[in-house]
């Protein structure tokens, strides 16, 4: 590959890469499980405060059973950075999370995220996952 096709192939990783940074948000607000395949390997490694899971139907027990008692959530990722190394990659963001706990008091939290990536036939995928909390409010009230 000459300098133009490296600088072109390396743009577009970085653009996929931060896609599934976005869609991982999106995966967890919408409860869309059913697209798991489509951000994680098969033998995914995800750390939390909620616990470890190995694989996806351990990170679909971990996930359902932490957002299972909010109404609804909203995480927005900020501060991506992508370090690439050839098929393998590593993706760091920060995270604010908004919990609705019910009609009238939600919580909000901020984590760092740091995933792992590798690119699979299918195109890139998360294979690790590591959630470093920062901050976690009490439940609040709700003006909205």
């Amino acid at each position: 590959m000459n300098s133009t096709e490296t600088l072109i192939r390396d743009l577009a990783d970085r653009a996929e890469l931060t896609e599934l940074v976005a869609r991982h948000s999106v995966w967890v607000d919408e409860r869309r499980f059913d697209e798991t395949e489509q951000l994680f390997t098969a033998d995914v490694v995800v750390e939390s405060m909620r616990g470890r899971a190995v694989g996806i139907d351990e990170l679909h027990r971990v996930v359902g059973h932490g957002h299972d008692r909010y109404l609804r959530t909203l995480h927005s990722k900020s501060n991506i950075v992508v370090e690439l190394d050839g098929d393998t990659a590593d993706v760091r963001a920060h995270d604010i999370g908004v919990y609705v706990l019910d009609d009238d008091t939600e919580a909000i939290a901020a984590a760092q995220h740091h995933y792992g990536a590798r690119r699979t036939e299918k195109g890139w995928r998360f294979d690790r996952l590591k959630v470093v909390p920062f901050a976690l409010t009490e439940a609040i009230g709700r003006n909205l």
